[in-house]
Protein backbone atom coordinates (compact mmCIF):
# COMPACT_ATOMS: atom_id res chain seq x y z
CA UNK A 1 0.00 0.00 0.00
CA UNK A 2 3.05 2.21 0.29
CA UNK A 3 4.15 1.62 -2.90
CA UNK A 4 0.59 2.24 -4.58
CA UNK A 5 0.65 5.62 -2.43
CA UNK A 6 4.14 6.66 -3.35
CA UNK A 7 3.19 6.10 -7.10
CA UNK A 8 0.08 8.27 -7.37
CA UNK A 9 0.52 11.95 -8.32
CA UNK A 10 2.27 13.82 -5.17
CA UNK A 11 -0.76 16.54 -6.22
CA UNK A 12 -3.61 14.46 -5.30
CA UNK A 13 -5.27 15.49 -1.55
CA UNK A 14 -3.87 13.18 0.92
CA UNK A 15 -7.00 11.43 1.55
CA UNK A 16 -7.55 11.00 -2.12
CA UNK A 17 -4.00 8.65 -2.23
CA UNK A 18 -4.75 7.39 0.80
CA UNK A 19 -8.18 5.79 -0.33
CA UNK A 20 -7.47 4.87 -3.93
CA UNK A 21 -4.48 3.16 -2.86
CA UNK A 22 -6.25 1.44 0.03
CA UNK A 23 -8.93 0.47 -3.28
CA UNK A 24 -6.76 -1.00 -5.31
CA UNK A 25 -5.55 -3.07 -2.73
CA UNK A 26 -8.84 -4.04 -1.26
CA UNK A 27 -9.73 -5.14 -5.49
CA UNK A 28 -6.25 -6.88 -5.86
CA UNK A 29 -6.29 -9.17 -2.37
CA UNK A 30 -10.29 -10.15 -3.56
CA UNK A 31 -9.47 -11.07 -6.89
CA UNK A 32 -6.94 -13.12 -5.83
CA UNK A 33 -8.68 -14.49 -3.11
CA UNK A 34 -11.16 -15.56 -5.46
CA UNK A 35 -9.61 -16.51 -8.93
CA UNK A 36 -6.88 -18.35 -6.64
CA UNK A 37 -9.08 -21.07 -5.52
CA UNK A 38 -11.12 -21.16 -8.87
CA UNK A 39 -7.99 -21.49 -10.63
CA UNK A 40 -6.46 -24.41 -8.04
CA UNK A 41 -9.50 -26.36 -8.21
CA UNK A 42 -9.58 -26.09 -12.17
CA UNK A 43 -6.18 -27.19 -12.28
CA UNK A 44 -6.45 -29.96 -10.13
CA UNK A 45 -9.30 -31.63 -12.13
CA UNK A 46 -7.36 -31.04 -15.33
CA UNK A 47 -4.44 -32.87 -13.70
CA UNK A 48 -6.93 -35.73 -12.52
CA UNK A 49 -8.73 -36.26 -15.58
CA UNK A 50 -5.05 -36.02 -17.58
CA UNK A 51 -3.81 -39.01 -14.14
CA UNK A 52 -7.16 -41.20 -14.94
CA UNK A 53 -6.90 -41.26 -18.49
CA UNK A 54 -9.86 -39.11 -19.30
CA UNK A 55 -10.76 -35.30 -20.14
CA UNK A 56 -12.10 -33.44 -17.27
CA UNK A 57 -14.21 -30.47 -17.83
CA UNK A 58 -14.85 -29.18 -20.84
CA UNK A 59 -18.17 -28.11 -21.73
CA UNK A 60 -18.79 -25.06 -19.44
CA UNK A 61 -16.73 -22.54 -21.24
CA UNK A 62 -13.46 -23.19 -23.35
CA UNK A 63 -12.01 -25.99 -22.42
CA UNK A 64 -14.40 -26.11 -18.95
CA UNK A 65 -12.79 -23.07 -17.94
CA UNK A 66 -15.91 -21.49 -16.61
CA UNK A 67 -17.03 -25.10 -14.70
CA UNK A 68 -15.42 -24.16 -11.37
CA UNK A 69 -17.04 -20.93 -11.49
CA UNK A 70 -20.55 -22.43 -11.98
CA UNK A 71 -20.04 -24.81 -9.43
CA UNK A 72 -19.14 -21.66 -7.41
CA UNK A 73 -22.42 -20.10 -7.91
CA UNK A 74 -24.24 -23.32 -8.02
CA UNK A 75 -23.21 -23.53 -4.02
CA UNK A 76 -23.55 -20.08 -3.18
CA UNK A 77 -27.50 -20.28 -4.11
CA UNK A 78 -28.02 -23.62 -2.51
CA UNK A 79 -30.33 -23.67 0.49
CA UNK A 80 -27.89 -24.41 3.67
CA UNK A 81 -29.64 -27.21 5.59
CA UNK A 82 -29.66 -27.69 9.21
CA UNK A 83 -29.57 -31.14 11.02
CA UNK A 84 -32.18 -31.66 13.25
CA UNK A 85 -30.81 -31.36 17.16
CA UNK A 86 -28.00 -29.31 15.72
CA UNK A 87 -26.04 -26.13 17.54
CA UNK A 88 -27.17 -23.99 15.03
CA UNK A 89 -25.03 -21.26 16.09
CA UNK A 90 -21.45 -23.47 16.52
CA UNK A 91 -22.98 -24.63 13.19
CA UNK A 92 -23.01 -21.59 11.48
CA UNK A 93 -19.76 -20.47 13.25
CA UNK A 94 -17.63 -23.67 12.81
CA UNK A 95 -16.58 -23.11 8.64
CA UNK A 96 -16.13 -19.27 9.20
CA UNK A 97 -13.42 -20.22 11.69
CA UNK A 98 -11.99 -22.70 9.65
CA UNK A 99 -11.80 -19.70 6.62
CA UNK A 100 -10.33 -17.35 8.79
CA UNK A 101 -7.77 -19.01 10.26
CA UNK A 102 -6.45 -20.06 6.99
CA UNK A 103 -6.45 -16.76 5.66
CA UNK A 104 -4.78 -14.99 8.77
CA UNK A 105 -1.29 -16.25 7.45
CA UNK A 106 -1.44 -13.73 4.56
CA UNK A 107 -0.87 -10.72 6.36
CA UNK A 108 2.66 -12.26 7.14
CA UNK A 109 3.97 -13.53 3.86
CA UNK A 110 6.28 -11.77 1.87
CA UNK A 111 5.38 -11.47 -2.03
CA UNK A 112 8.32 -9.23 -2.36
CA UNK A 113 11.15 -6.78 -0.88
CA UNK A 114 8.16 -4.30 -0.52
CA UNK A 115 5.19 -6.66 -0.74
CA UNK A 116 3.71 -7.87 2.35
CA UNK A 117 1.45 -6.39 4.85
CA UNK A 118 3.84 -6.42 7.72
CA UNK A 119 6.98 -7.72 8.66
CA UNK A 120 6.66 -9.09 11.97
CA UNK A 121 9.95 -10.06 14.07
CA UNK A 122 7.69 -12.94 15.19
CA UNK A 123 6.17 -14.13 11.57
CA UNK A 124 7.22 -17.45 11.51
CA UNK A 125 5.76 -17.89 15.02
CA UNK A 126 2.50 -15.87 13.58
CA UNK A 127 2.28 -18.80 11.05
CA UNK A 128 1.92 -21.54 13.10
CA UNK A 129 -0.25 -19.90 15.94
CA UNK A 130 -2.99 -18.91 13.45
CA UNK A 131 -2.80 -22.13 11.71
CA UNK A 132 -4.00 -24.18 14.51
CA UNK A 133 -7.33 -21.52 14.50
CA UNK A 134 -9.16 -24.02 11.57
CA UNK A 135 -8.50 -27.18 14.11
CA UNK A 136 -10.66 -25.37 16.53
CA UNK A 137 -13.73 -24.78 13.61
CA UNK A 138 -13.33 -28.85 12.74
CA UNK A 139 -13.83 -30.16 16.11
CA UNK A 140 -16.92 -27.48 16.59
CA UNK A 141 -17.95 -28.25 13.25
CA UNK A 142 -18.55 -31.91 14.04
CA UNK A 143 -19.93 -31.59 17.76
CA UNK A 144 -22.41 -28.96 16.44
CA UNK A 145 -23.63 -31.66 13.23
CA UNK A 146 -25.17 -34.41 15.54
CA UNK A 147 -23.58 -36.53 13.77
CA UNK A 148 -21.36 -39.13 15.03
CA UNK A 149 -19.75 -39.51 11.91
CA UNK A 150 -18.99 -36.32 12.21
CA UNK A 151 -17.57 -36.11 15.46
CA UNK A 152 -15.43 -39.31 14.27
CA UNK A 153 -13.84 -36.87 11.66
CA UNK A 154 -13.63 -33.79 13.86
CA UNK A 155 -11.84 -35.90 16.41
CA UNK A 156 -9.40 -37.79 13.80
CA UNK A 157 -8.56 -34.81 11.88
CA UNK A 158 -7.78 -32.35 15.15
CA UNK A 159 -5.43 -35.60 16.14
CA UNK A 160 -3.93 -35.65 12.88
CA UNK A 161 -3.26 -31.81 12.60
CA UNK A 162 -1.79 -31.82 16.78
CA UNK A 163 0.16 -34.74 15.82
CA UNK A 164 1.84 -33.68 12.59
CA UNK A 165 2.23 -29.93 13.50
CA UNK A 166 5.04 -31.52 15.80
CA UNK A 167 7.60 -32.74 13.61
CA UNK A 168 6.84 -29.45 11.24
CA UNK A 169 7.49 -27.15 13.75
CA UNK A 170 11.08 -29.33 14.98
CA UNK A 171 11.68 -28.59 11.42
CA UNK A 172 11.21 -24.54 11.67
CA UNK A 173 14.02 -24.83 14.00
CA UNK A 174 16.64 -25.61 11.64
CA UNK A 175 15.49 -22.51 9.70
CA UNK A 176 15.49 -20.35 12.41
CA UNK A 177 18.94 -21.83 13.99
CA UNK A 178 20.56 -20.65 10.83
CA UNK A 179 19.21 -17.45 10.63
CA UNK A 180 19.00 -16.39 13.96
CA UNK A 181 15.52 -14.71 13.37
CA UNK A 182 11.63 -15.72 13.10
CA UNK A 183 11.16 -12.95 10.62
CA UNK A 184 9.79 -13.88 7.32
CA UNK A 185 11.58 -11.56 5.41
CA UNK A 186 15.33 -12.18 7.39
CA UNK A 187 15.03 -15.67 5.71
CA UNK A 188 14.22 -14.73 2.92
CA UNK A 189 17.25 -12.41 2.52
CA UNK A 190 19.47 -14.66 4.30
CA UNK A 191 19.37 -16.99 0.77
CA UNK A 192 19.78 -13.78 -1.69
CA UNK A 193 23.03 -14.68 -3.70
CA UNK A 194 21.17 -17.80 -6.31
CA UNK A 195 19.64 -21.03 -6.98
CA UNK A 196 23.23 -22.22 -4.89
CA UNK A 197 22.05 -20.02 -1.60
CA UNK A 198 18.70 -21.52 -0.93
CA UNK A 199 18.32 -23.41 2.20
CA UNK A 200 17.04 -26.57 -0.33
CA UNK A 201 20.07 -26.84 -1.68
CA UNK A 202 23.00 -26.16 1.09
CA UNK A 203 23.91 -28.56 3.82
CA UNK A 204 23.41 -31.18 2.12
CA UNK A 205 21.24 -33.69 3.23
CA UNK A 206 20.10 -32.17 6.32
CA UNK A 207 18.37 -29.21 5.07
CA UNK A 208 16.45 -30.90 1.95
CA UNK A 209 15.32 -33.81 4.57
CA UNK A 210 14.02 -31.08 6.50
CA UNK A 211 11.90 -29.26 3.79
CA UNK A 212 11.08 -33.03 2.55
CA UNK A 213 9.44 -32.94 6.43
CA UNK A 214 8.12 -29.85 6.25
CA UNK A 215 6.05 -30.48 3.31
CA UNK A 216 4.84 -34.09 4.64
CA UNK A 217 3.49 -32.66 7.28
CA UNK A 218 1.95 -29.92 5.28
CA UNK A 219 0.01 -32.41 3.11
CA UNK A 220 -1.26 -34.18 6.36
CA UNK A 221 -2.80 -30.83 7.99
CA UNK A 222 -4.10 -29.81 4.68
CA UNK A 223 -6.19 -33.10 4.73
CA UNK A 224 -4.42 -34.10 1.31
CA UNK A 225 -3.95 -37.71 -0.04
CA UNK A 226 -2.77 -39.92 1.36
CA UNK A 227 -3.25 -38.00 4.55
CA UNK A 228 -6.92 -37.53 3.75
CA UNK A 229 -8.60 -40.16 6.73
CA UNK A 230 -10.36 -37.06 8.08
CA UNK A 231 -12.59 -37.27 5.16
CA UNK A 232 -12.39 -40.64 4.39
CA UNK A 233 -15.57 -40.94 2.50
CA UNK A 234 -15.07 -45.02 2.63
CA UNK A 235 -15.20 -45.18 6.24
CA UNK A 236 -16.80 -41.75 7.47
CA UNK A 237 -19.48 -40.81 4.58
CA UNK A 238 -16.98 -37.53 4.53
CA UNK A 239 -16.04 -36.71 7.22
CA UNK A 240 -16.23 -33.63 9.48
CA UNK A 241 -18.77 -31.87 7.30
CA UNK A 242 -21.02 -34.55 6.22
CA UNK A 243 -24.06 -32.29 7.33
CA UNK A 244 -22.52 -29.18 5.63
CA UNK A 245 -24.43 -28.26 2.07
CA UNK A 246 -24.52 -24.92 0.23
CA UNK A 247 -22.20 -21.90 0.93
CA UNK A 248 -21.26 -23.77 4.02
CA UNK A 249 -19.67 -26.61 1.83
CA UNK A 250 -17.85 -24.21 -0.09
CA UNK A 251 -16.00 -22.98 2.90
CA UNK A 252 -14.78 -25.89 3.83
CA UNK A 253 -13.87 -26.35 0.31
CA UNK A 254 -11.70 -23.24 0.15
CA UNK A 255 -10.13 -23.31 3.36
CA UNK A 256 -8.63 -26.37 1.61
CA UNK A 257 -7.54 -25.21 -0.93
CA UNK A 258 -5.92 -22.04 0.75
CA UNK A 259 -4.31 -24.00 3.25
CA UNK A 260 -2.46 -25.13 0.32
CA UNK A 261 -1.09 -22.21 -0.56
CA UNK A 262 -0.31 -21.20 2.55
CA UNK A 263 1.69 -24.42 3.15
CA UNK A 264 3.34 -23.82 -0.34
CA UNK A 265 4.22 -20.11 0.19
CA UNK A 266 5.77 -21.21 3.67
CA UNK A 267 8.26 -23.89 2.36
CA UNK A 268 8.95 -21.39 -0.80
CA UNK A 269 9.82 -18.75 1.48
CA UNK A 270 12.19 -21.42 4.24
CA UNK A 271 13.92 -23.35 1.63
CA UNK A 272 13.36 -21.83 -2.00
CA UNK A 273 14.27 -18.93 -1.55
CA UNK A 274 10.93 -17.06 -1.47
CA UNK A 275 10.71 -14.29 -3.59
CA UNK A 276 14.44 -14.75 -4.44
CA UNK A 277 15.36 -15.58 -8.54
CA UNK A 278 17.51 -18.46 -9.26
CA UNK A 279 19.77 -16.09 -10.46
CA UNK A 280 20.55 -12.52 -9.24
CA UNK A 281 19.94 -11.34 -12.86
CA UNK A 282 16.57 -12.39 -13.11
CA UNK A 283 15.47 -10.40 -10.03
CA UNK A 284 15.12 -6.60 -11.02
CA UNK A 285 12.54 -5.26 -13.32
CA UNK A 286 9.96 -2.49 -12.27
CA UNK A 287 9.61 -0.80 -9.34
CA UNK A 288 9.21 -4.34 -7.10
CA UNK A 289 10.93 -6.59 -9.29
CA UNK A 290 9.69 -10.05 -10.14
CA UNK A 291 9.96 -11.41 -6.45
CA UNK A 292 5.99 -11.99 -6.71
CA UNK A 293 6.20 -13.90 -9.67
CA UNK A 294 9.42 -16.24 -8.52
CA UNK A 295 7.43 -16.81 -4.91
CA UNK A 296 3.85 -17.52 -7.09
CA UNK A 297 5.65 -20.16 -9.17
CA UNK A 298 7.27 -22.12 -6.69
CA UNK A 299 4.28 -22.22 -4.74
CA UNK A 300 2.37 -23.28 -7.61
CA UNK A 301 5.05 -25.79 -8.08
CA UNK A 302 4.52 -27.07 -4.87
CA UNK A 303 0.80 -27.01 -5.29
CA UNK A 304 0.99 -29.05 -8.23
CA UNK A 305 2.79 -31.45 -6.12
CA UNK A 306 0.01 -31.75 -3.72
CA UNK A 307 -1.86 -32.67 -6.91
CA UNK A 308 0.57 -35.05 -8.60
CA UNK A 309 0.31 -37.29 -5.03
CA UNK A 310 -3.57 -37.32 -4.44
CA UNK A 311 -3.89 -38.94 -7.67
CA UNK A 312 -1.14 -41.33 -7.61
CA UNK A 313 -0.60 -42.32 -3.66
CA UNK A 314 -3.34 -44.44 -1.43
CA UNK A 315 -5.01 -43.20 1.28
CA UNK A 316 -2.89 -44.44 4.86
CA UNK A 317 -4.95 -46.22 7.75
CA UNK A 318 -5.50 -44.31 10.57
CA UNK A 319 -2.68 -46.32 12.49
CA UNK A 320 -0.18 -45.86 9.89
CA UNK A 321 -0.97 -42.23 9.91
CA UNK A 322 0.02 -41.91 13.69
CA UNK A 323 2.54 -44.38 13.10
CA UNK A 324 4.32 -41.94 10.82
CA UNK A 325 4.30 -39.00 12.36
CA UNK A 326 5.28 -39.80 16.04
CA UNK A 327 7.84 -42.63 15.33
CA UNK A 328 9.45 -41.60 11.84
CA UNK A 329 8.80 -38.09 11.27
CA UNK A 330 9.57 -36.88 14.83
CA UNK A 331 12.56 -39.10 15.58
CA UNK A 332 14.39 -37.46 12.20
CA UNK A 333 13.03 -34.15 12.97
CA UNK A 334 14.89 -34.29 16.19
CA UNK A 335 17.95 -35.50 14.48
CA UNK A 336 18.11 -32.61 12.06
CA UNK A 337 17.71 -30.20 14.86
CA UNK A 338 20.67 -31.68 16.55
CA UNK A 339 22.42 -31.66 12.79
CA UNK A 340 21.93 -27.99 12.52
CA UNK A 341 22.40 -26.95 15.54
CA UNK A 342 26.19 -28.28 15.15
CA UNK A 343 26.36 -26.79 11.74
CA UNK A 344 25.72 -23.49 13.53
CA UNK A 345 28.65 -24.01 16.14
CA UNK A 346 30.88 -24.96 13.58
CA UNK A 347 34.03 -23.41 13.69
CA UNK A 348 34.71 -20.37 11.55
CA UNK A 349 38.32 -21.52 10.63
CA UNK A 350 36.68 -24.82 9.66
CA UNK A 351 34.22 -23.24 7.17
CA UNK A 352 35.98 -24.71 3.99
CA UNK A 353 36.30 -27.94 5.54
CA UNK A 354 34.09 -30.35 2.96
CA UNK A 355 32.04 -31.76 5.67
CA UNK A 356 29.39 -33.09 3.06
CA UNK A 357 31.77 -35.19 1.41
CA UNK A 358 33.07 -36.49 5.10
CA UNK A 359 29.72 -36.18 7.24
CA UNK A 360 27.02 -35.76 4.64
CA UNK A 361 27.07 -38.97 2.72
CA UNK A 362 27.45 -40.63 6.20
CA UNK A 363 24.42 -39.20 7.58
CA UNK A 364 22.42 -39.48 4.54
CA UNK A 365 23.41 -43.35 4.51
CA UNK A 366 21.83 -43.06 8.11
CA UNK A 367 19.15 -41.53 7.79
CA UNK A 368 17.86 -43.95 4.84
CA UNK A 369 18.53 -46.25 6.79
CA UNK A 370 16.59 -45.26 9.22
CA UNK A 371 13.80 -44.61 7.18
CA UNK A 372 14.20 -48.27 5.25
CA UNK A 373 14.07 -49.86 9.20
CA UNK A 374 11.14 -47.71 10.04
CA UNK A 375 9.24 -48.64 6.84
CA UNK A 376 10.04 -52.61 7.24
CA UNK A 377 9.09 -52.47 10.61
CA UNK A 378 5.39 -50.37 10.02
CA UNK A 379 4.83 -53.23 7.38
CA UNK A 380 5.84 -56.18 10.15
CA UNK A 381 3.36 -54.47 12.50
CA UNK A 382 0.63 -54.37 10.19
CA UNK A 383 0.95 -58.03 9.15
CA UNK A 384 1.19 -58.98 12.72
CA UNK A 385 -1.63 -56.54 13.79
CA UNK A 386 -3.96 -58.48 10.49
CA UNK A 387 -3.15 -61.49 11.75
CA UNK A 388 -4.42 -61.04 15.44
CA UNK A 389 -7.60 -59.39 14.10
CA UNK A 390 -8.28 -62.42 11.51
CA UNK A 391 -7.55 -64.84 14.52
Amino acid sequence: MDLLFNLLPSGMPYWARVGLSGAICAVVLITFMALGPIAYVYAETKIAGFMQDRIGPKRVGPHGLLQTIADAIKLMFKEAIYPAGADTKLFILAPCLVVVGAFLSFVVLPFGSRLQAIDLNVGLFYVVAVSSVSTVGLIMAGWASNNKYALFGAMRSAAQIVSYEIPAVMVLLTVVTLVGSLSLQDIVRAQAGGLHHWFLFRYFPVMPAAMAIFFTAGLAECNRTPFDIPEAESELVAGFHTEYSGFFFAMFFLAEYTEMFVVSVVASVLFLGGWMAPLPVLQQLGPIGLGPLWLLAKAWFLVFVMMWLRWTLPRLRVDQLMYVAWKVLLPIALALVVAVGGLALWPPTARGFPWDRYVGWPLTAILFAYLISMIVAARRWSARRAREMAA
